[in-house]
């Protein structure tokens, strides 16, 4: 062992040692690792939420340009360009495949979003602090809660679109 590992080891005898002898000050750290845990998972959620809204936006965006190519091709055939028409087919297929593609990555987001806040919930906040983040969630809820509806009426048609979108493909 070099001497700085020597020194690790040792430096950290000493405070488990001091931390046994002290219940009171092994009771704080314990408690300042919880906070730090619980901010820590507090800003992972926030990025997996950030995230999640950029795919959704993402897929909105995607199945309009789907649905501007199933348009393309229907005026190509209609104009009797059936070249023109099978390769405008080939391409909303690949946007399609996208489309499937990006579903699966906001449902692993979802993945990981549950994951995030079944270690919070595990995580136990004490009772003062989990009253006041109650308030502030149905604070938030309340000021959120017409754009909230908003983006989940949007998710739901996108989510429509692509299904039909999928089933016309199948068909």
């Amino acid at each position: 062992m070099s001497w700085l590992e020597d020194l690790e080891a040792r430096l950290s005898g000493e405070l488990e040692d001091f931390l046994r002898a002290n219940p009171a000050q092994q009771a704080l750290v314990e408690e300042q690792e919880r906070r730090d845990r619980q901010q820590r998972l507090t800003r992972q959620r926030q990025q997996v939420q950030q995230e999640a809204e950029q795919a959704r936006q993402g897929l909105l965006q995607l199945a309009t340009e789907i649905r501007r190519w199933q348009e393309r091709v229907q005026r190509a055939r209609a104009a009797a360009a059936e070249d023109l028409a099978g390769r405008a087919e080939a391409h909303v297929a690949s946007l399609m495949e996208e489309g499937r593609r990006r579903w699966q990555q906001l449902g692993e987001l979802g993945q990981r979003f549950n994951a995030v806040e079944w270690e919070l919930s595990q995580l136990g906040q004490a009772p003062a602090a989990a009253a006041s983040a109650a308030e502030a969630a149905a604070d938030s809820g309340r000021s959120a809660g017409s754009s909230s509806l908003q983006d989940d009426w949007a998710a739901f048609e996108a989510e429509q679109e692509l299904e039909a979108l999928r089933q016309k493909l199948d068909s």
